[in-house]
C-alpha cells in the first residue's frame, strides 16, 4: 500500500508512483512468458521485489519497469523508449518474429500499480463494460480477413495478412484524500487503461493520434516502434482504500455470484436425494416384509447387499492410503477456507493462497499418517487375524499403537527434511531484494 502525504505549506509535492509489470499469459497457449522476454522497453536498473512461495509456484514473475508516474501529475503522450529492427539482421528479426508470434496468439500484459491490477474496460453489446486484468500485445488480421478479438476496438484494424501493436497506452489512477492536521493523505484506490496504436512519425514531437502501428506480415525493411504513455489522475471521494478492490469484481460480470444457479443445483440435488431415498426405502420395506411372511433359507434382496457392504475389502493397504490423503486434502481446505474468510489471504497479499496451501499440505501429512495406520489396523485386525479373548486384543492394539505414534513420528520427520528442501530448492531461484 501506498500513501501519499503532502504538506499544506507545500501542496507542490511530488510522490513518485511505480508500475511494476508481471508475466505474460495467453489462452491460446499454455506457456507463459516473463516480461523481459519480449522486446519491451526495459529497466534493468532498478530493483525487481521480491517474490515468496505461492508467487513462484504460481508463476508469477514481477519485475521493474521504465513506466513511472509523479502524484497528480497528469502527462500526454510521453516517450519511454523507440526500438528498432533491421529484418536484414538475423537476431532483430528474431525479435521482431517472437513479437508478431506474440500478437497472433493474443499473449496479454499483466501491469501492477500499487500491489493492485491495472484493469483493462472495453464496451460490449447492450451498453455493458467487460473488464479483465491484462491486455493484449496487440492484435492480427489474418489473410483471409479474420480478426482477433482486440481489433474490434479501433475500425482502422482492417488489413489483411498485418499485426496492430499497441504501443501507447493511456492510464487513469484514480486516488482518495483525506485532510489530517498538517498533510494531504492520498491514497490510491483504482488504476485503469486503455491501450492504443500510433504511428509516430516524428520522433521529437509526438502527438500521440493518426494511423495505427502496422506491421505488415511479409514486412523486409527497418521498423521502429516508439512506446508511449499518457495518465491522469482523477480524485473518488466515494472509494475507501479498504474497499478498493471491489472495483475489480463489480466491473467484471462474470465473477458475480450466481446463487439463482447455486439455489437451482442444491434444489436439484436434494431433489433427487429425495427420489433415492424413497426409492430404497420401498425397496428395504418390501424386502422386510417378505422376511416375516416367508420361511425361505435362501438369501436375496437386502441380504445380497449386506453381504457385499460388510466384506473386507481386497486392497486394504490401498484403501488406507487413500482414506489418509482424503483426510490430508480435507483438513487442509477447511483450514485455508477458514483463513481466507477471515481475511488473511486476501488478494493483496499476493501468493499468499498458495502458500498456506502448501504448508498445510506438508504439515497434515502427519494426520494423513495416522490415518492411513489406524485404518490398517483395524483392517488387518477383523480381516486377516483371529484373535479371541480381551488380553490377547489389548495387548495387539498396545503395541500397533506404538508402532503407529512412530511411524507418526517417522512420517512427521521425512515431512519435514522433505519440506525444507522442496522450499530450499524454490527459493534459491528468487529474486532478493
Amino acid at each position: 500500500m501506498q500513501t501519499l502525504c503532502i504538506k499544506r505549506q507545500n501542496k507542490e509535492q511530488k510522490s513518485s508512483i511505480e508500475l511494476y509489470v508481471n508475466r505474460l499469459d495467453s489462452v491460446e497457449s499454455v506457456l507463459p512468458y516473463e516480461y523481459n522476454t519480449f522486446d519491451f522497453c526495459h529497466d534493468f536498473k532498478k530493483p525487481s521485489p521480491s517474490e515468496n512461495l505461492g508467487q513462484v509456484l504460481f508463476g508469477e514473475r514481477i519485475t521493474s519497469s521504465p513506466y513511472e508516474f509523479s502524484f497528480n501529475k497528469s502527462e500526454t503522450c510521453v516517450k519511454v523508449c523507440m526500438k528498432s529492427y533491421d529484418t536484414a539482421k538475423e537476431d532483430q528479426k528474431k525479435k521482431l518474429d517472437f513479437l508478431k508470434r506474440g500478437m497472433q496468439l493474443n499473449y496479454q500484459h499483466h501491469w501492477i500499480i500499487d500491489n493492485m491490477p491495472v484493469v483493462w474496460c472495453r464496451d460490449i453489446n447492450g451498453g455493458n463494460k467487460y473488464c479483465t486484468t491484462g491486455f493484449p500485445i496487440g492484435c492480427f488480421v489474418t489473410q483471409s480477413g479474420v480478426s482477433s478479438d482486440a481489433c474490434f476496438m479501433h475500425p482502422e484494424f482492417n488489413k489483411t495478412n498485418t499485426y496492430y501493436i499497441f504501443n501507447h497506452v493511456d492510464i487513469t489512477i484514480t486516488y482518495h484524500s483525506e485532510n489530517e492536521v498538517d498533510w494531504y493523505v492520498s491514497k490510491l484506490v483504482s488504476a485503469r487503461l486503455e491501450p492504443k496504436s500510433y504511428k509516430h512519425v516524428d520522433e521529437n514531437h509526438l502527438t500521440c493520434n493518426g494511423t495505427p502501428m502496422e506491421i505488415p506480415g511479409d514486412y523486409t525493411d527497418k521498423l521502429n516502434i516508439t512506446y508511449t504513455y499518457s495518465v491522469k489522475f482523477e480524485e473518488n471521494k466515494q472509494i475507501r482504500w479498504g474497499s478498493r478492490w471491489d472495483y475489480i469484481l463489480v466491473s467484471m460480470s462474470h465473477t458475480r455470484i450466481q446463487w439463482f444457479s447455486i439455489l437451482n443445483s442444491f434444489v436439484v440435488v436434494l431433489f433427487l436425494t429425495g427420489m433415492v431415498a424413497m426409492i430404497i426405502l420401498r425397496t428395504l420395506h418390501k424386502d422386510i416384509i417378505r422376511y416375516n411372511q416367508e420361511d425361505i433359507q435362501k438369501d436375496y434382496g437386502w441380504k445380497l447387499v449386506h453381504g457385499d457392504v460388510f466384506r473386507p475389502p481386497r486392497h486394504g493397504m490401498l484403501l488406507s492410503i487413500l482414506l489418509g490423503q482424503g483426510t490430508q486434502v480435507l483438513i487442509m481446505t477447511f483450514i485455508t477456507l477458514f483463513l481466507a474468510c477471515l481475511g488473511f489471504l486476501s488478494p493483496a497479499n499476493r501468493g499468499a493462497l498458495m502458500t498456506c496451501s502448501v504448508v498445510l499440505w506438508v504439515l497434515m501429512g502427519a494426520s494423513a499418517g495416522y490415518v492411513s495406520a489406524k485404518v490398517y489396523k483395524f483392517y488387518y485386525f477383523f480381516a486377516r487375524l483371529k484373535i479371541t479373548g480381551i488380553a490377547s486384543t489389548i495387548l495387539y492394539f498396545g503395541y500397533t499403537m506404538i508402532m503407529v505414534l512412530i511411524f507418526f513420528l517417522f512420517t512427521g520427520t521425512i515431512g519435514f527434511f522433505s519440506c525444507f528442501i522442496f522450499i530450499s530448492k524454490i527459493y534459491s531461484v528468487v529474486k532478493v531484494d
